[in-house]
């Protein structure tokens, strides 16, 4: 006997653990084929965009060969896959279990469409379901974890898909295919122009996980919109909860997902709201960016849930055993859509390497989804071929309580993930240690995110300045790896954005943080925004300047510019306060922009220790991570720990302050 919802469970649990794969496949590609920029942008790519056209090939392998045996097939191999990620290994093996995985859940989505007329509520509550589970994981993944909880968890998610998908393949391999009808619809013979049943939402399923992963559905994002507006720190963030803010998000995405709005109203408010909020999300407008994608990206979504597109469809309509013509052009749309989901990735995050705009590369997405929404019919046109009704609407009920257990759950993963207090004022300290450290977005050179281990290097320290931090980058899967760093350390933050809102520098403190101010920094043809950020500390009464930045040179240049901009914000900003500089600075002791920090009068605190090499942290062979202190402060205990936990080594010291 048929349970009428299994498809959409199935669907849901599967979307899940594809959207795991994915949070590892993309920093995978990045840090171990990628090698963090040292591999070409275009090879890169090009790599990265050759699973998916690969996978292009899946709807005529699902034709041949049916939906059923595929799907399942394919459901073992991504299943499979990600339990061996679960185990962390790191390295080639972690880059080719990933592609593995990726292209398993490719194969298994356009088996999954070619059977799935409606789609859309899977899709919503697997994508929904997935977020908050990362924002009650705090945004790391179990795959980046290990342990007991990992291996449990996971052990309850893998099994819960393969049983499903065994049951639903099970039925439809059951269930006689659909025919042709006797017009021909679907076969070319009328002349008609056929629209599929189905084939808009499946369409909008790679778009749709993007702005999800990217905006609406971004724990990370929540996490690092919060906490900032204060005056005394225009432009930065701090540590705050997004528990209101993110479960709103959730709500917003679910009740317009699965609860109809009148068509005439929703297909102009709809894509009006998510055109708005990707806007928004470009410009740095976090919060409203992210509650109006969420319920813009639902709501169209809601749009394409019909049983068919228009009047053909009617003697379209297949049933969960077709493997004919519909079901391939919807495996085709399926695989199409996330082609796009691929491109619109690539090309936003390339920009950074290559130095062209991005904004254009969600809005673009928010375009595609929206035009394809507001196109759907105004109906559903019920199927008239016999076939039993595929994918029904869940009842009221179901969606009543899974919208509200979701929302529930959301706020939780905040309230269970609270953010480190502002520190208290202490006693005037005789010397403080300081560590500076480009933390590669939290990723070591076997690929794994490793937050430990890079908490290891720098517990002890009491001012920490950190580089290239990234809070919620759907290319590195998605963290806010500032937020779960500082919590490992106990220390509260003030974060700078640089290349975007989530992207940029840090500081973390154990003594109270009084103001703070950002200076963007001239690109002078550099692909990658930077800044400087500068932060006042109150040493039990007494003021301590810091300034934290990442030098961004111009390809085949020095960033003497950068340094000459940052050296005189350091100035004006410490107005004779005692300061500490200090970062990745992209230049060597002997090069011109160096002798910008020491021309401005700043003194070389790791001078006593020099040579000291700090990447790349393998084989260091470069002095490019420095840091500097105004005249009057001593420098003592210099060291470069070796360690691979990035691709930099930190630098650490003991400053004694006059």
């Amino acid at each position: 006997m048929r349970h009428r919802h299994l498809s959409t469970l199935t669907l849901a649990l599967g979307i899940a653990v594809l959207l795991d794969v994915l949070r590892v496949w993309l920093p995978s590609v990045i840090t171990l084929f990628g090698r963090a920029a040292e591999t070409p942008a275009e090879l890169l790519g090009a790599f990265a965009l050759g699973w998916f056209l690969l996978a292009l090939a899946a709807p005529a392998l699902v034709r041949r060969t049916g939906a059923a045996p595929v799907g399942l097939v394919a459901a073992g191999v991504l299943a499979a896959a990600r339990l061996a990620l679960t185990a962390q290994p790191g390295g080639p093996a972690q880059l080719w279990l990933a592609c593995a995985g990726l292209l398993a859940g490719l194969v298994w989505l356009a088996a999954t469409a070619a059977s799935v007329p409606r789609p859309v509520a899977g899709l919503a509550l697997g994508m929904a379901g997935n977020a908050v589970g990362h924002a009650l994981l705090g945004t790391e993944d179990l795959v980046w974890r290990g342990g007991v909880l990992a291996w449990s968890l996971s052990a309850l998610l893998v099994p819960a898909f393969l049983a499903a998908s065994v049951a639903v393949r099970r039925e439809w391999a059951d269930t006689p295919a659909a025919g042709p009808s006797p017009t021909g619809a679907g076969h070319g013979t009328t002349g008609r122009r056929v629209r599929v049943p189905g084939r808009r939402a499946w369409l909008l399923c790679g778009p749709a996980l993007l702005l999800a992963g990217q905006v609406a559905l971004a724990p990370a994002l929540w996490s690092a919109a919060a906490g900032t507006g204060s005056p005394d720190f225009p432009g930065l963030a701090r540590p705050g909860s997004g528990a209101l803010p993110g479960a709103l998000a959730v709500l917003l995405f679910l009740a317009a997902a699965l609860f109809r709005a009148p068509a005439r109203v929703a297909r102009v408010l709809w894509p009006l709201a998510l055109l708005a909020g990707s806007v928004l999300f470009v410009t740095g407008h976090l919060v409203p960016a992210y509650l109006l994608t969420a319920a813009g990206l639902g709501g169209c979504l809601a749009l394409t849930d019909t049983t068919g597109d228009g009047p053909a469809a009617a003697d379209d309509a297949a049933g969960p055993g077709d493997d004919g013509r519909a079901g391939a052009r919807r495996g085709r749309a399926a695989a199409l859509g996330m082609l796009v989901f691929a491109v619109a990735t690539v090309a936003y995050y390339a920009a950074y390497d290559l130095g062209y705009p991005n904004g254009w590369a969600p809005v673009a997405t928010a375009v595609l989804v929206a035009l394809v929404a507001a196109t759907a019919p105004l109906r559903a046109t019920p199927a008239s071929s016999g076939a039993a009704s595929p994918g029904p609407v869940l009842p009221t009920t179901v969606r009543v309580t899974v919208l509200a257990g979701l929302t529930a759950l959301a706020a939780l993963g905040a309230a269970l993930h609270v953010p480190p207090a502002q520190a208290r004022a202490t006693a005037a300290p005789a010397a403080v240690r300081v560590a500076a450290y480009n933390i590669r977005m939290g990723f070591g050179l076997d690929g794994r995110l490793d937050l430990d281990a890079l908490a290891r290097e720098l517990r002890g320290a009491d001012i920490v300045l950190l580089s290239e931090v990234d809070r919620g980058w759907w290319l590195n899967g998605g963290h806010d790896t500032l937020a779960l760093l500082a919590r490992r350390l106990e220390m509260p933050y003030v974060f700078a954005p640089a290349a975007d809102p989530v992207w940029g520098d840090a500081v973390l403190s154990r003594f109270p943080a009084r103001s703070g101010q950002t200076r963007r920094l001239t690109a002078h043809g550099a692909p990658t925004g930077a800044q400087a950020l500068g932060v006042t500390l109150d040493l039990g009464g007494r003021e301590l300047a810091v300034v934290a930045t990442h030098l961004q040179p111009p390809p085949g240049r020095d960033p003497v510019e950068q340094a000459r901009e940052v050296a005189a914000f350091a100035g004006r900003y410490a107005a004779g306060r005692p300061l500490v500089l200090g970062g990745d600075l992209n230049t060597e002791p002997a090069d011109p922009a160096f002798a910008e920090f020491t021309g401005a009068g700043l003194v070389d605190a790791l001078a006593p220790a020099r040579p000291l090499r700090t990447s790349p942290a393998d084989d260091p062979r470069t002095q490019i991570d420095h840091v500097f202190v105004s005249p009057g402060l001593t420098a003592t205990e210099v060291r470069a720990p070796r360690t691979e936990a990035s691709d930099h080594l930190p630098v650490t010291l003991t400053v004694t302050l006059p």
